[in-house]
């Protein structure tokens, strides 16, 4: 439900919500577009080793940047976090193109991943707090469309420019910096500020049935272990876990993956370029269908087809153009998948959680997303990738669908808590 008034809402709070996961998208995709090309040269030190070292820390940044840093959002504000956060990731994006080896490589982009893990909840929980009620299917697809319409570009960069490297971490992070104005001096906050907290408390302690005020808390993770949300946010942490997984081993590897399959490097930045064109398709088809259908039948039909499609790519395929229209469909389904969790989240919590719960789904995710390009690479080290890489990510989906057949349409608030916004 929005929390600001319908006389308020811009379209300005939209597009650099949707810019801000552009920038996102960049990061989600730029090291699997030159991993292919540290290996080959062994630049900086670079073997599959260090591609997987600097894979695996980047995505420890981005997970403790969800979980520690997102929930800020619920205590300080979105707007300021967002706009902290695109500074600090801008900053050490373009810093990597400067590292001197693998280990200073790896240390910037732990560093950047610190803002980009907080960014991506709270544009999220901005986008749910703005949208108007009923939206929020849409609202949160159509801004993770940037997510991944940051991923063509960053993908149809790396056609143009690599093997020449450096410039895809320039480019992001200046594009970040352009952003940064924009979003400081266009973006309205949409949580109320504390005092307003205060004054609603005050107003109910003093109204006239005598009724004591309860204590409004600050947000924490320990609200996600008492009623009614532990096995909610269990069922979610398990398909969050299983979608980044997809998501970040997919992104990663894909070109490195179908290398070892015996297609070329282009080749395989196109396929991962057509990935994430069907990734932006599938997130307006899916926003659509969970508001009208309800975001459980169609968060458990588009990870269930990820599994099936996922299992396909293990075949190899002779025929161009049967190849890109697999990658294509899978693209459709893998990617919006996990952001139909991202979803139910933001229908399941209250809006005061709601940057919290976001976080934490994120960031237990990236611990997914940690796990999807290791095991991956660990395939890519042993020469074994090809076809056992699909076959992990088809056990994965089908993981996720298990986790969240558990979890409820809507939930229940216990006694004496605010109940969560109902949604079918």
């Amino acid at each position: 439900m929005s929390t600001l008034p319908v006389a308020r809402r811009s379209q300005w709070p939209v597009w650099l919500c949707w810019l801000a996961m552009v920038l996102d998208g960049f990061d989600l995709v730029v090291l699997g577009t030159v991993i292919p090309t540290l290996i080959k040269t062994h630049e900086l030190g670079f073997d599959a080793v260090g591609a997987t070292y600097a894979a695996t820390i980047s995505l420890v940044g981005v997970g403790i940047g969800a979980l520690f840093i997102a929930p800020l959002s619920d205590r300080l504000g979105r707007r300021r976090l967002l706009v902290a956060c695109v500074a600090w990731f801008s900053l050490f994006t373009i810093a990597v193109a400067f590292a001197p080896n693998v280990a200073v490589f790896g240390i910037f982009r732990l560093l950047a991943g610190l803002g980009l893990g907080a960014c991506l909840p709270a544009a999220l929980a901005y986008m749910n707090d703005y949208a108007p009620a009923g939206t929020a299917g849409k609202s949160t697809t159509r801004t993770m469309t940037g997510y991944h319409v940051g991923a063509v570009a960053t993908a149809f960069l790396a056609i143009l420019v690599v093997p020449d490297w450096r410039i895809m971490f320039v480019v992001g992070g200046l594009a970040g910096f352009a952003l940064v104005p924009l979003l400081w001096f266009r973006l309205p906050e949409t949580l109320p500020p504390a005092h307003a907290t205060v004054s609603a408390e005050t107003a109910a302690a003093t109204a006239p049935n005598g009724a004591p005020a309860k204590t409004t808390r600050q947000a924490s993770f320990r609200d996600l272990i008492r009623k009614p949300y532990p096995f909610v946010a269990l069922g979610i942490a398990v398909a969050s876990f299983m979608g980044l997984l997809l998501v970040y081993g997919l992104n990663t590897w894909l070109p490195q993956l179908m290398a070892s399959a015996g297609y070329t490097v282009s080749a395989g930045l196109v396929l991962l370029l057509v990935l994430n064109v069907g990734a932006v398709v599938g997130l307006v088809v899916a926003g659509i269908l969970a508001d009208k259908h309800g975001t459980k039948k169609i968060v458990l039909l588009w990870f269930g087809l990820s599994a099936a499609f996922l299992a396909v790519l293990s075949i190899k395929v002779q025929s161009e153009l049967l190849l890109n229209a697999a990658v294509f469909v899978t693209g459709v389904f893998v990617f919006s998948s996990q952001v139909l969790v991202y979803a139910w989240v933001s229908q399941l919590f209250p809006a005061r959680l709601r940057g919290t719960a976001l976080g934490f789904a994120a960031g237990v995710g990236r611990f997914g997303a940690i796990t999807g390009p290791a095991v991956t690479g660990t395939l890519v080290a042993a020469g074994i990738a090809y076809p056992w890489g699909f076959y992990v990510f088809a056990a994965a989906a089908v993981l996720a669908v298990a986790a969240l057949v558990a979890v409820p349409h809507a939930i229940a608030a216990a006694p004496g808590r605010e109940p969560a916004v109902e949604h079918s």
